[in-house]
């Protein structure tokens, strides 16, 4: 079967990947079935924010495996093959989904058999790229650019332009950071309960215990976060980041997303253009936008130039895709979110 699994690696990433060869429920057998009941559960999850969800749920009932480890971006990352054999050898596998993990999508694919795959998101409302504020504010570029272009005979090359630029933005699709929102990580919680309990029955009192204690420390944070945005007032909540990661957050607790130096879900492809960046420091000048974000799964240096270009300062860096090392201050799920929420209400002048 791993090899199987393996062989897929090197392939170009498959669209919609998740619906194909992987089941997103449990185990056909459950552990109260097993005679292997005593041992923990094999549970592997996709990414270090998700694991850290799992790991509060499942406790010491279950053996977890994180493949993404904290401090590395989900998006680029490439697996190893010791990750396809931790997967093969899953009890339970917890995936993000909404296109988030391409090489998961790639390795669930090559399998010879289903994986046991839970969707976290499933259920949830995903939000689309950019989101409303997005959409109007690209058709106001696009008046603004037929309008500066009406007496030039470049129509042509600006639909092409046009059309190029349609291409970098990830319009109609689904933004995967629903982690963003606290409310979507209790819903997320729910569904590692719910899934840990089918597939490991015999322990069902420990995951409802755990998940029960859980989601109210996280229906405490939730509350701590709406406290502390409402100290920063409505018109400085304005944010520019590294890459389209913080939609979820804005819309929750408030803020406006004023644009992004990766115009895209993702960060993959490589650094944006120039022009890109040009009509970046644009947004941030027409906004008065005081301050600007880095994340810790890029480096930190196109956001300097950024910074310097636009005459704003840079914040400390925020943790998006992935939580801090182990020792760090936004290594567990609470932690990231309180360390976030606070840079983003100092830096704004909260």
């Amino acid at each position: 079967m791993i090899g199987s699994m393996w062989r897929s690696l090197g392939a170009t990433v498959l669209a919609g990947a998740l619906a194909l060869g992987v089941t997103l429920g449990p185990p056909e057998v459950s552990r109260a079935q097993s005679p292997a009941a005593a041992e923990p559960l094999r549970v592997v999850a996709t990414f270090s924010i998700l694991g850290d969800l799992v790991a509060a749920v499942g406790g010491d009932a279950i053996e977890l495996r994180t493949i993404v480890a904290a401090g590395t971006d989900a998006h680029t990352f490439e697996p190893a093959p010791d990750d396809a054999i931790a997967l093969g050898e899953a009890d339970l596998v917890f995936a993000n989904g909404l296109g988030f993990e391409p090489w998961f999508d790639q390795l669930a694919e090559g399998a010879d058999a289903p994986l046991p795959v839970v969707v976290v998101t499933d259920g949830l409302e995903p939000r689309e790229a950019g989101g409303e504020h997005a959409d109007e504010e690209h058709a106001d570029e696009e008046h603004a650019e037929d309008e500066a272009h009406a007496d030039e005979e470049s129509g042509h090359e600006e639909g092409e332009e046009h059309a190029d630029e349609e291409g970098d933005h990830d319009h109609g699709a689904d933004d995967p950071h629903v982690w963003h929102d606290v409310r979507n990580a209790m819903a997320m919680t729910e569904a590692i309960r719910d899934a840990l309990i089918a597939a490991d029955p015999a322990a069902a009192a420990i995951y409802e215990a755990n998940a029960t204690a859980a989601l109210a420390e996280l229906e405490a944070l939730d509350a701590w976060v709406v406290e502390q945005v409402a100290t920063l007032p409505e018109e400085r909540r304005k944010l520019v980041t590294s890459h389209d990661t913080f939609g979820y957050f804005a819309d929750r607790y408030g803020f406006a997303v004023v644009g992004t130096a990766f115009d895209s879900l993702s960060t993959e492809g490589g650094g944006p253009a120039a022009r890109e960046i040009a009509d970046l420091v644009g947004e941030i000048e027409a906004a008065g936008v005081p301050v600007i974000f880095g994340e810790n799964v890029q480096n930190p240096e196109l956001m300097e130039a950024v910074a310097e270009e636009a005459g704003v300062a840079l914040a400390p860096t925020l943790y998006t895709d992935a939580l801090g090392a182990p020792g760090e201050e936004a290594d567990s799920y609470e932690a990231m979110v309180r360390h976030n929420v606070e840079t983003i209400v100092a830096a704004l002048g909260g």
